[in-house]
């Protein structure tokens, strides 16, 4: 996505919507929990990359109970989803191995020009 708008970074001003089926990883979780009812997104955060997305979300069920984590693969919209993103032409976002966390995490840096320069 980010490509075909010429830009190698971006991050979530907001994320609202609905969804049917949720895919959270909780903190301290080594896989996602499935959430499969209807839900309402409550927040959405996180930043993209040409490396992929890192996302945070919370979500409300029908009786008003919140659960929020990182987002993984599998979420699935029950009507409608929408984000609001801001480009960031002049930068760089790419993971990069931590030795210290043992996670990629987000490295920043100026977006390189077609020159090479």
């Amino acid at each position: 996505m980010l490509a075909e708008h010429g830009v190698s970074a971006a991050f979530v001003l907001q994320g609202i919507g609905s969804l049917s089926l949720a895919q959270l990883r909780f903190a301290g979780a080594k896989q996602p929990t499935e959430l499969r009812c209807d839900l309402e997104i409550l927040t959405l955060a996180g930043s993209l990359s040409v490396d992929g997305a890192h996302l945070h979300m919370t979500v409300a069920d029908g009786q008003g109970r919140v659960l929020g984590g990182h987002v993984a693969a599998g979420c699935i919209v029950r009507t409608t989803a929408e984000l609001l993103l801001a480009l960031l032409p002049e930068h760089r976002f790419s993971r990069e191995a931590d030795a210290f966390s043992g996670f990629h995490e987000l490295a920043i840096g100026p977006q390189s020009r077609p020159d090479g320069a």
